[in-house]
């Protein structure tokens, strides 16, 4: 019977080798790591920036109300050029790699050790069943920009195997085989049409 918990290195090469787990292209055999695979930057970007709108409102959508994706700029880079990360800016970018997980198996994403230390952070959870690229979201804390190459192994993925399936498309979803970053979609949320009734009666 399959074990529970954190997958190791075996885990990992038997359920690629298997077809349960797809990463496509793993270019190195050097990503599968001991209890990790490393990700790779990829071409597609998404970079905030500042607007005339003096905040960004995440309520309901409205009219009048500029889109979430309003506030970010899409940019593209080759394999091998350069992309630089600014203090106090907010990067999307599509991962590389193509994944499809098991419907028992989910992935915990973040920074490697290498790029944490200069400053660069992201937590990202892809759910049992979800396939496409993996958008990443990446904030830099530090003063000075850093230059990357676009397809470095910028993140790594942890893979946890659960104890029963789930079905990642029983549902709606609001961020489902992407294959480019995605903006985010938090004015989306079914609960914010409950909350707004609930604001609408306190004030009548």
């Amino acid at each position: 019977m399959d074990h529970k918990g954190l997958l190791t290195k075996g885990d990992l090469k038997t359920l690629i080798e298997s077809g349960d787990l797809v990463i496509e292209p793993l270019l190195q055999d050097s990503q599968i790591g001991e209890i990790s695979i490393d990700l790779r930057i990829g071409t597609d970007f998404l970079t905030s920036q500042l607007g005339r709108d003096p905040y960004l409102d995440t309520s309901m959508d409205g009219e009048q109300k500029p889109p979430l994706k309003s506030f970010f700029n899409e940019t593209r880079r080759n394999i091998g050029e350069s992309f630089l990360f600014h203090p106090s800016q907010v990067v999307l970018f599509s991962t590389l790699e193509y994944i499809k997980l098991p419907k028992n198996v989910i992935a915990i994403l973040s920074t490697r050790s290498s790029y944490s230390r200069l400053g660069l952070s992201t937590s990202t959870i892809i759910q049992p069943g979800y396939c496409g690229c993996i958008s990443v979201e990446v904030n830099y804390s530090g003063n000075t920009p850093i230059k990357v190459v676009t397809g470095a192994r910028l993140v790594q993925a942890r893979f946890y195997r659960l104890e029963g399936e789930t079905e990642y498309f029983n549902g709606p979803r609001k961020y489902i085989c992407q294959v480019r970053p995605i903006a985010s979609k938090a004015n989306e949320d079914k609960d914010l049409a409950v909350l707004d009734r609930i604001a609408r009666d306190n004030f009548e």
